[in-house]
């Protein structure tokens, strides 16, 4: 697949002529990477924008004595980089991103991109729309880490991305959201005798929304 049509099928371009993509092509790289290989590290500074191609990443940091901290995943034709401003050349990575299948990432020259188009008001919108869901994510993590107890931190990760809680092990759930495996299954049995959930073959679905939402609606939030 060419660069150009790599683009095309990132929902951030939607709006550029073919010329505007042929001219993000030609300030861009596509860059395949291995599992368990990291993108960039928290503190690092980029000058490139990033968007995941295909693959999967996770966010995360480390406390004071190297704990890891999971904050989120980043799924296929999203952007990558946490922009904290739109006028200086380099990016500033707040975490550690870390690919956790082969993946491919799609790089743009981030002054090339200020001048083209920013300067022109060209994705001007797009990009401050995914900056404002980055901050809405941010404050649903903080929620998680600082206010949420644990029935209130696994109804949210079922609500927010129910189709990893299914693909990881349950231990590494219990890891992302820093409970004891115990806990876990209790609430995911209390979940399912109110009807919230139901589990068939170890595999969670959501059968009230509304109630599993009410559980972590409201507090912090």
């Amino acid at each position: 697949m060419s660069i150009q049509d790599t683009i095309s099928n990132i929902s951030f371009f939607n709006t550029l002529t073919p010329d505007q993509k042929n001219q993000i092509a030609s300030i861009s790289n596509i860059s395949k990477y291995n599992k368990d290989t990291i993108l960039y590290y928290e503190s690092e500074s980029k000058k490139s924008m990033f968007f995941l191609v295909s693959g999967l990443i996770k966010i995360y940091k480390l406390d004071k004595f190297e704990n890891e901290i999971f904050l989120y995943h980043i799924y296929k034709n999203s952007m990558i980089s946490e922009l904290s401003s739109i006028t200086e050349n380099d990016i500033y990575c707040f975490s550690n991103a870390e690919f956790i299948k082969d993946s491919e990432v799609l790089s743009i020259n981030f002054k090339e991109f200020q001048d083209r188009f920013l300067s022109q008001n060209i994705l001007a919108t797009q990009l401050m729309e995914i900056l404002l869901k980055k901050t809405h994510q941010l404050q649903g993590i903080l929620n998680r880490e600082l206010v949420f107890d644990a029935t209130s931190k696994v109804a949210f990760m079922l609500n927010q991305d129910i189709e990893m809680f299914n693909k990881l092990k349950r231990q590494e759930v219990s890891f992302m959201l820093h409970i004891q495996p115990e806990t876990l299954s209790r609430v995911l049995k209390k979940l399912s005798r109110n009807e919230t959930i139901e589990i068939n073959n170890g595999e969670v679905m959501i059968t009230n929304k509304t109630a599993l939402e009410n559980i972590f609606k409201g507090v912090g939030i």
